[in-house]
Formats: C-alpha cells, sequence, structure tokens
C-alpha cells in the first residue's frame, strides 16, 4: 500500500503578492483619508475634497504600480545575475563548486563526508539550483516577480483607496473630517487584522502598529492643512 503524500502549505509562499497587497491597501487608506483631510481642513468644499481624493487614488496606484516594477525589476536583475556567475563558476570549476556544497552542509552540522556525498548527489540533479537555493538563498518562493508585485500593489491602493473616498460620499458635509478620520483608522484596524490573519501573526501588534502610524499621517496632514487655510 502507498504511502499518502504529506503536502505542506508554508506561509511563506505568500510573502511575494502578500507584501504588495498589505503595502497597497494601506498606503491607499492613509495617503488619501490624509489628502482628503488636509483638504478639508483647509475650509474647502467637499466636492473638492472628493476631486483631490480621486486624483489621489490614480495618481497612487499608477506611483505603486511603476515604483514595485522598478525596484522589484532591481531585484530581479541582481537575482539573474548572480545565477549567471555561479553558472559560469559551475562550468568552469565544478570540484570547487561542490566541495563549497559541502562546506555549507558542514557549517549547518552534518560530518564532512556525508557532506561531500551529499553535496555530489544534489550536483549531479541540478547543480545551478541547488547553489541558488544553499549559496544565493534564491528559491522558487523568493523569486522575485515584478508585474506581479506592480499589479498587486497598483489594485490594492485602488481598493483601499475607496474606502475613504466612499466615507466622503457617505458623510455630512459638516461632519466630513470626523467621519472621514474615525471610518480610515477602522478601515486601517481591519486592514491590519487581515495582513496579520493571512499571515499568520497575533492580531494585536500588527493592527496597532498600522493604526498607530496611519492616525499620525492623517494629524500631521489635517494640522497643515488647518494652517493653510488660515493663511489663505
Amino acid at each position: 500500500m502507498m504511502s499518502r503524500r504529506h503536502v505542506e502549505r508554508h506561509l511563506m509562499s505568500r510573502i511575494g503578492w502578500l507584501r504588495a497587497a498589505v503595502l497597497g491597501a494601506n498606503d491607499g487608506i492613509i495617503s488619501t483619508a490624509s489628502l482628503i483631510l488636509g483638504v478639508a481642513s483647509a475650509a474647502t468644499s467637499p466636492g473638492q475634497a472628493l476631486v483631490a481624493g480621486v486624483a489621489g487614488l490614480v495618481a497612487g496606484s499608477m506611483s505603486m504600480a511603476a515604483g514595485e516594477y522598478v525596484s522589484v525589476s532591481s531585484q530581479s536583475d541582481t537575482e539573474r545575475a548572480d545565477l549567471e556567475r555561479e553558472a559560469r563558476e559551475l562550468a568552469g570549476s565544478p570540484a570547487s563548486e561542490t566541495e563549497e556544497l559541502a562546506q555549507i552542509y558542514v557549517n549547518r552540522g552534518v560530518e564532512v563526508e556525508l557532506a561531500r556525498k551529499v553535496a555530489g548527489q544534489m550536483m549531479r540533479k541540478d547543480a545551478l539550483g541547488i547553489h541558488a537555493r544553499e549559496e544565493l538563498g534564491i528559491s522558487e518562493i523568493t523569486t522575485a516577480r515584478p508585474i506581479q508585485a506592480a499589479l498587486t500593489s497598483a489594485a490594492s491602493f485602488a481598493i483601499g483607496a475607496a474606502g475613504p473616498l466612499a466615507l466622503v460620499v457617505l458623510s455630512p458635509a459638516s461632519q466630513l473630517l470626523y467621519v472621514e478620520a474615525g471610518g480610515s483608522l477602522i478601515l486601517l484596524a481591519i486592514l491590519g487584522m487581515i495582513g496579520a490573519r493571512i499571515g499568520g501573526a497575533g492580531l494585536l501588534i500588527p493592527t496597532i502598529r498600522v493604526t498607530f502610524w496611519g492616525a499620525l499621517a492623517m494629524a500631521i496632514t489635517t494640522g497643515i492643512g488647518v494652517l493653510v487655510g488660515k493663511v489663505l
């Protein structure tokens, strides 16, 4: 009777898109809410605050996509360059590379002879792949994916920014600042809990962290809006 294959699903497999998604949504809520509060606190109309928020959503989504694509592409270029160099070293001096791999295993506690035997077997199966993982720290999970990061960041930013925009539409003009600030903080707290839940972390610390920095950003922007409104 064949044994049933045991498949493990690790949370690390989510790290690529989760980081981009949480960053995008968090930035979408904070930047859009802060922009709306800054404009609204300068004694402008709710319509002007809404226009500013929509402009912030579009500009922010494009900026997040471009920024993520450029930064992750740089990481991808570095990984590719390291792999090409490693491939040349493997072709030029396979014995030295095998010994280098064995030494990695020795440093982890494997006996020398066993480490050399394991290194030789691994090299015969996939020399570049094993060196990428063991020497360079590059694996399928951690490989940079620029397009995925860009699309995830842009979409999550837009989703995050939609919340503060909806609050402008739903809140009475006289209560705009209070509804926008309070509602956005609730959205940030929910985002913190969702991110922590998906990432397998505790709920309290991530929620407090996200909410605190969002409140600080909104408070500073609102204060600047008030000052500018008095000057004008």
